[in-house]
């Protein structure tokens, strides 16, 4: 027990026999198993854990739960290490290491600590009022850092996480006296029950308070019971598992920790947490309630803590928060702790009670231990440099200093409706209890025990059992009737008296503690009109830290409405957000990260491109040759050396990733003409034509091409990124809309392999690898079937280059051989391979659409030059939007080319064409879309959208961004081969 100087020499939930070696702060420590990192530290006399955030005042321990709000650390090293984890929650292990965050060099010295010393000028809502001038980009940078406070680990996250799916009858949060009692009733009926608890241990309050049910000790009973449900065929017990989200339609989250860093480094597979996605028939939430702080002048000094919590630390870890103690409260419940800390060794100079009467059983509990009572009586300041060393207290009597290394408060307890609220629950406020409880419910769940108020074990036993039986019987399970009445020991608690700020002092009093949000603060949110619950937490940043507000929200509520003159009720509460508690990224995720949460798909050829030299980059998940570099080549000379190759001789490019979707019926045709822009049932067998896509808004969302491949069948072209949404698309109109068409939609992208070769040598290779297929009878936008190569092709005459292209499809297994094919009959015809950046030069060159690049969520036909789809077609998809005087205005973004003088560099895409309004102020009229050098032009071309831009052939303008400006002219999008000549050759 070296170094454990606090630790009681017995008692308490620990295993002394397993002795664990952590490192905290640099330092080795020593603890239990059983321990948290919280009650590991406290046990080696360790104050002061932290740092607050914004003043960086020392913070000590506080709560023993999720309320905590100072122990927050930095758990771990490398890149396993996880920022901003509470103490309390975690359970120690050997070789642990942990350190502070939020402060430098270390805690005990903290450069940052000088915030405090200018406190004065960083009020509530400063950053509002003081970066304004001269300019924000001076600031940014030093906020950014000071932002935040522990580190992410760089470098890819090592753990694994798991996902799963369930359903049950009965969900139980919670596994304190009302949770046990509520799936032991449900799961007594053979009902499908989850009992989902988020410390380690069942029994919640029953851990540390000295309450007898049923004659026996309450942990005990609590592991009695556990054990009951557990051996329940039906019925799952999850510890260390926090549900953190309520959702629609009782489908809720949780996240269960599988195994801790240590354990997860000895074994990479083993996963370290599990979101479950459950969805239940019946929720009881039994989730307790958190005790609040007391906001009193000097109220955050380490040894300042939550009275039942340092009960907590006494009775479960046998740990001494303090020698020498002062308790200071409003209600009863706090004499608990005065009693377990005289009994097990402290010396509790007082407890101060703002109520002028106390009952006598309590005050002779205290007379019996030697016990001073200061009734009507309020502490109104504290001293201690690293951790508190006196109190004042002010009573009847005047004021005295009482010297004390541990003030235990309590102001009362706030049920945990976080999870009623999430799930649309409307709360109330309660004045005997002095919180927010569960009002009207929406979904199929109960709240019970401390969780609705009810704060008594024999209220919560009762409440909850009643519940359980409730929930099974609505799942249409016979619940056995019990047969004996609970009892405990405890004796009724006498009201509270609400304290929500004790004022007299001069320093400050803290509302949020890790926030540094002080009664001031509020005050100064009033005064500046700031007076709405939403106002107020986002001018103060009040409960906006890491613990949500669990400690602050109400006591912030209760004197904002004191200094507006309203209620609690009247001031209102945020709706609670998910999650409930602070849960890793990766739990998120589950496996769904990587490679796994979005595949990398290689084409069928990808081997063959490996083996040219490409360099791949993802594009609409599929990962393909951005170009092929040649020894010293920079990427620009890559891709100019592939284009112009095309231009002289023949390149080779693979489009397996093109969408491709055959259409088959009686009705294709028509459903076809209804999909497309153009008609595209007057096409004949054989033969290929253009289209486009639009939504019911007559935005283009899609182009292509369409062959008609027999009278009933079709197959529909589209680009690679649209090779999913757009058969869904399709599907959702024939089975929503278009019932009485006899069609079938299958996509087939990844039954087809396709090569592309393309450029005027390219007829003369094809020819050279031998074919079924007639080339001399061929002509542009044709289609037909045969072999190339030996291999059963498809071959579409299509040219997204400007030049005689064939469009080669064979069955995904054979697309590598053909490649290998055409390369080795084209190397003598200057056949080189073509990435997509060469690509995108042709195109550009050509003046051809490029969707999602010089299109977006605005672009309807019309500013495509689409007009006559409005005369010759009845019907499609978004004519109706285009009809719209909006649609027609000639003053739309349209599709235009810029021609700049042939030394300058290209247009930067995004530049805006430079306009002047009437009234002389700067506007856009326009912007770059696509650019690119012509290696075979020899000069910058670029596509964009203009307003106007049909009318405006000719016009010179200006194009720039910030301050910089250069003119260009606009002209026909088309800069190569206006005539299509090479094309149809």
């Amino acid at each position: 027990m070296s170094g454990q100087n606090t630790r009681l020499s017995s008692g308490g939930q620990i295993d002394r026999t397993r002795p664990l070696r952590f490192t905290w702060e640099g330092r080795a420590l020593e603890g239990y198993a059983g321990d948290t990192l919280a009650s590991a530290l406290m046990a080696n006399s360790v104050s002061m854990v932290g740092r607050s955030f914004k003043y960086h005042r020392p913070r000590g321990i506080i709560g023993a739960g999720v309320e905590e709000c100072n122990a927050l650390v930095q758990l771990g090293d490398g890149a396993r290490s996880t920022p901003n984890m509470r103490a309390t929650e975690i359970p120690l292990y050997d070789g642990l290491v942990a350190k502070p965050v939020n402060c430098f060099p270390n805690s005990r010295f903290d450069i940052g600590g000088i915030n405090n010393l200018v406190a004065r000028f960083l009020p509530a809502g400063f950053y509002y009022k003081t970066f304004m001038w001269p300019d924000w980009h001076l600031y940014e940078g030093i906020i950014r850092r000071a932002a935040g406070l522990g580190k992410v680990a760089k470098g890819a996250d090592p753990d694994r996480y798991e996902s799963r799916f369930a359903h049950c009858d009965v969900l139980v949060i919670g596994a304190g006296p009302a949770g046990l009692a509520a799936a032991n009733a449900a799961a007594a009926s053979g009902a499908r029950v989850i009992l989902a608890e988020q410390d380690g241990v069942l029994g919640g309050t029953l851990r540390y308070d000295d309450v007898m049910i049923d004659g026996q000790p309450g942990a005990r009973w609590a592991d009695r019971v556990g054990r009951t449900i557990a051996a329940q065929a039906e019925a799952r017990v999850l510890l260390r598992t926090a549900v953190v989200g309520y959702h629609d339609h009782n489908s809720l989250t949780m996240v269960q920790q599988l195994a801790n860093e240590a354990e997860c480094a000895a074994d990479p597979r083993r996963a370290r947490y599990r979101t479950w996605q459950v969805r239940a028939g019946r929720v009881v939430l039994a989730t307790g309630a958190i005790e609040r702080p007391l906001v009193f002048p000097g109220n955050d000094r380490p040894g300042i803590m939550l009275a039942s919590a340092a009960r907590h630390y006494v009775r479960r870890f046998a740990v001494l928060p303090g020698r020498r103690a002062v308790i200071f409260t409003n209600n009863d419940n706090a004499y608990r702790t005065a009693t377990a800390l005289a009994d097990s060794g402290a010396y509790v100079a007082a407890v101060v009670d703002v109520r002028e009467t106390v009952s006598t059983d309590l005050l002779a509990a205290l007379a019996a231990r030697d016990i001073r009572s200061i009734a009507g009586g309020t502490v109104i300041d504290t001293r201690g440099r690293k951790r508190i060393d006196r109190a004042l207290v002010r009573s009847a009597r005047g004021e005295e200093w009482i010297a004390c290394d541990n003030l235990a408060m309590s102001g009362g307890f706030n049920p945990t409706v976080h999870l009623f609220s999430q799930s649309g629950g409307v709360t109330r406020w309660d004045d005997t209890i002095a919180a927010f409880v569960p009002g009207v419910s929406v979904q199929a769940e109960t709240s019970v025990g401390a969780a609705a108020g009810a704060y008594a074990t024999v209220q919560a036993l009762e409440a909850g059992e009643a519940a359980g039986r409730t929930a099974a019987a609505f799942a249409e399970y016979v619940v056995p009737q019990s047969a004996s009445r609970w009892t405990t020991d405890e004796r009724p608690e006498a009201p509270l008296l609400p304290c929500w700020h004790v004022e007299g002092g001069r320093k400050k009093a803290f509302v949020d503690f890790q926030n540094d949000v002080s009664v001031g603060d509020i005050a100064l949110s009033a005064r500046e009109n700031f007076r709405s619950v939403e106002h107020l937490k986002r001018y103060t940043t009040l409960g906006m830290a890491a613990d949500q507000g669990k400690t602050s929200n109400v006591n912030a509520l209760a004197i904002m409405g004191t200094l507006t003159g309203r209620s609690v009720e009247d001031t209102g509460h945020t709706r609670y957000r998910f999650p409930f508690t602070s849960i890793p990224l990766g739990s998120m995720g589950g496996r769904n990260r990587g490679e796994l949460f979005r595949p990398r798909r290689r084409m069928p050829a990808h081997d063959r491109h490996v083996g040219e030299g490409a360099v791949f980059e993802d594009y609409g998940g599929w990962m393909r040759p951005a170009y092929y570099p040649r020894a010293g080549e920079t990427p620009h000379l890559a891709e100019q050396r592939e284009a112009l190759a095309v231009r002289n001789a023949a390149g080779l490019f693979e489009g397996s990733p093109l969408g491709k979707i055959e259409v088959k019926g009686p009705d294709a045709g028509r459903f076809l003409d209804l999909i497309y822009a153009n008609t595209m049932s007057t096409l004949k067998p054989g033969k290929v034509r253009y289209g486009l896509m639009l939504s019911e808004q007559g935005v283009v969302i899609d182009d292509g091409v369409a062959t008609r491949l027999a009278d009933d069948h079709f197959l529909i072209g589209t680009s690679s990124g649209g090779a999913d949404t757009i058969s869904a698309w399709m599907e959702e109109w024939l089975q929503c809309e278009w019932l009485d068409l006899d069609v079938v939609v299958a996509p087939v992208t990844a039954a087809w392999g396709v090569v592309t070769i393309t450029g005027p040598t390219a007829r003369t290779i094809v020819r050279a690898v031998g074919t079924t297929v007639l080339l001399d009878d061929f002509p542009h936008m044709s289609f037909a079937e045969g072999t190339v190569a030996g291999l059963p092709a498809r071959v579409f005459r299509v040219s997204y280059t400007g030049e005689t292209s064939y469009e080669i499809n064979v069955p995904t297994r054979s697309t590598a051989a053909l490649w290998d094919a055409l390369m080795a009959a084209g190397t003598d015809h200057g056949l080189i391979p073509v990435g997509i950046d060469a690509w995108m030069v042709l195109r550009t060159e050509k003046g051809y659409l490029h969707i999602g690049a010089d299109t977006d969520g605005t672009t309807n036909a019309l500013d495509l030059g689409w007009n006559h789809v409005l005369k010759k077609k009845n019907e499609f998809i978004g004519k109706r939007s285009l009809l719209r005087d909006a649609d027609q205005r000639s003053d739309r973004l349209q599709f235009v080319g810029f021609a700049v003088a042939a030394d300058e560099p290209p247009l930067p895409i995004g530049d805006h064409v430079v306009g002047t309004a009437p009234d002389g102020t700067v506007v856009s009229e326009g912007y770059v879309t696509s650019t690119a050098f012509s290696p075979f032009l020899r000069h910058a071309i670029a596509l964009g959208m203009v307003r106007g831009g049909a009318a405006r052939t000719g016009e010179i303008v200006r194009i720039g961004s910030g301050a910089a400006r250069r003119t260009a002219t606009i002209v026909d999008p088309t800069f190569y081969d206006k005539e299509g000549e090479r094309l149809r050759g």
